[in-house]
């Protein structure tokens, strides 16, 4: 008897699993399929599907599927109502007049407007802040100012240095009636989340949550690699900000990285404009919170009531520069920024600068931007010689070899992890925002990008783009050539998954 028993359990384990493993695989290739996804995704799960037993299905159910849960979606479409209506009111603001501009901008506008429904407006001030310590002395002096609100959102809120002084203004902000939010990421701001600063926050009157929360359990559920990239802050609804950089102090943060200090920049901005910023950090606090701070008749009373609590109006013109706001991720159309981006590359025609940490650009970008190269466009790319992520890295580099064939030039930033997001475009138009090149920035998080249609910041964009390529050195074939086959395997084996990254 013990010997068919014992037969009987290894016919189990012989057939049985094997036998549920294969319909698995099956069942999950073939929904993958049926996703009709990009070609590079739909191959990238398809292989971890196919070569790893159990733990590839495994790791595709967690993270194949953009999942935000069934709680945070039925949100997003009660707010949705909300949401259009604020939009529709944006549209005769500050209207541009594309007569005066490049005739290539305005069709873009119109594709940005089709796809996110935010128009561009004029009117607006800019002011580049290419330094972390001057963004934090500024910011520091309009929260001191600040009379009804201030907003503040970043993927990254770490502890230390001036950003303690940051948290010290806004916590002298709620203690002078002043209401403050805090929306942070769950991921990129974990430390933060666990720490006694959120405690002295919240005791002071300052609300903070947790955006997209994550955890063990909630892998089950929810896709917890959708992460809120954004970085905006919004004071009286009146002063906004935007850009690459987190809360971060840069001597304190991520300095047993070897990779040097951060470098960021961001933007100060004034004008019409401002108010899409609000509208979109207010939107992204809702989807956060169980709204007991408005009680439902005041929900029915809709965008007015949404305005009145979130210091969300039309603003007075400011400036000359017309400014477009693009926000991205789950909640919008998928491909938006993708999109974007790649009608972005075929309107130059003089010359295009890109700067980002993390570069995985997919088959229609890397197309693209060879294509711009072949045709005479000066294409420059400029990232930092040292990655914190070996996978990027390793991915990148399987790409260049082709790229500086084709004519593109490939700087290495070699003061620090160059952080900062711009795009310039022919001296006409430029994006800055929180969007990386690759596949995360593209489909998975949620980003803001300006799309900023005018000579005068473009150029100033450009010099500071100039800057960075001082402290850089160009990347050669020679120097790829000189590669021993054990990189060019890791960089070949990274590209495979590089649709993923």
């Amino acid at each position: 008897m013990e010997t068919e028993t014992l037969h009987f359990g290894n016919y189990f384990l012989a057939v049985f699993i094997p036998l549920a493993d294969l319909l698995i695989r099956f069942g999950l290739c073939v929904r993958v399929i049926m996703r009709q996804r990009q070609y590079g995704v739909t191959l990238a799960w398809l292989i971890i599907i196919l070569l790893v037993p159990f733990l590839g299905a495994f790791v595709y159910l967690l993270f194949g599927e953009n999942r935000i849960g069934d709680t945070r979606a039925r949100r997003a479409q009660e707010a949705l109502g909300h949401y259009h209506s604020w939009i529709a009111s944006l549209r005769n603001i500050a209207p541009v007049n594309w007569s005066t501009l490049s005739p290539e901008l305005e069709p873009i506008h119109k594709q940005a407007d089709s796809i996110v429904g935010i128009p561009a407006m004029d009117g607006n001030a800019l002011e580049l802040i290419e330094k972390p310590e001057k963004f934090i002395r500024t910011i520091i002096s309009d929260i001191d100012a600040a009379k009804s609100t201030c907003h503040l959102q970043f993927y990254i809120w770490h502890k230390g240095g001036t950003t303690d002084d940051v948290v010290a203004a806004v916590i002298r902000a709620a203690k002078r009636g002043v209401t403050c939010r805090i929306l942070v990421d769950s991921i990129g701001s974990k430390i933060f989340l666990r720490g006694r600063q959120i405690q002295t926050l919240r005791t002071a009157g300052v609300r903070v949550l947790e955006s997209l929360p994550a955890g063990f359990f909630k892998a089950l559920f929810v896709r917890i690699d959708i992460r809120n990239h954004r970085k905006i802050v919004v004071i009286d609804g009146k002063i906004a900000y935007t850009g690459s950089q987190n809360m971060v102090d840069p001597r304190f943060f991520k300095q047993d990285s070897g990779v040097g200090q951060w470098i960021d920049s961001m933007v100060r901005i004034q004008g019409p404009v401002v108010e899409a910023l609000a509208g979109t950090f207010i939107s992204d606090w809702f989807l956060e919170t169980d709204r007991k701070e408005i009680d439902s008749r005041s929900l029915n009373e809709g965008i007015q009531h949404v305005r009145s609590i979130a210091d969300i109006n039309h603003q007075s013109r400011a400036g000359d520069i017309p400014v477009q706001l693009v926000p991205s991720g789950p909640s919008f159309l998928q491909e938006s920024i993708h999109q974007l981006l790649l009608t972005t590359i075929y309107a130059s025609r003089n010359h295009i600068t890109l700067t980002t940490p993390y570069f995985v650009p997919d088959e229609s970008i890397l197309t693209a931007l060879q294509s711009a190269a072949r045709r005479g466009v000066d294409v420059r790319i400029i990232i930092p010689e040292k990655n914190d992520s070996k996978l990027v890295h390793y991915a990148s580099y399987a790409r260049f070899e082709n790229m500086l064939e084709s004519g593109i030039t490939i700087k290495l930033f070699k003061g620090g992890l160059l952080h900062s997001k711009t795009i310039t475009v022919d001296d006409t138009f430029a994006l800055f925002g929180s969007v990386n090149i690759d596949m995360r920035s593209f489909w998975l998080n949620f980003e803001a990008t300006l799309f900023i249609y005018n000579q005068k910041f473009t150029k100033e964009l450009r010099q500071m783009q100039a800057e960075y390529e001082l402290s850089s050195s160009p990347l050669t074939l020679e120097q790829l050539n000189n590669r021993n086959f054990k990189v060019r395997f890791l960089e070949n084996a990274a590209l495979i998954i590089s649709p993923l990254l």
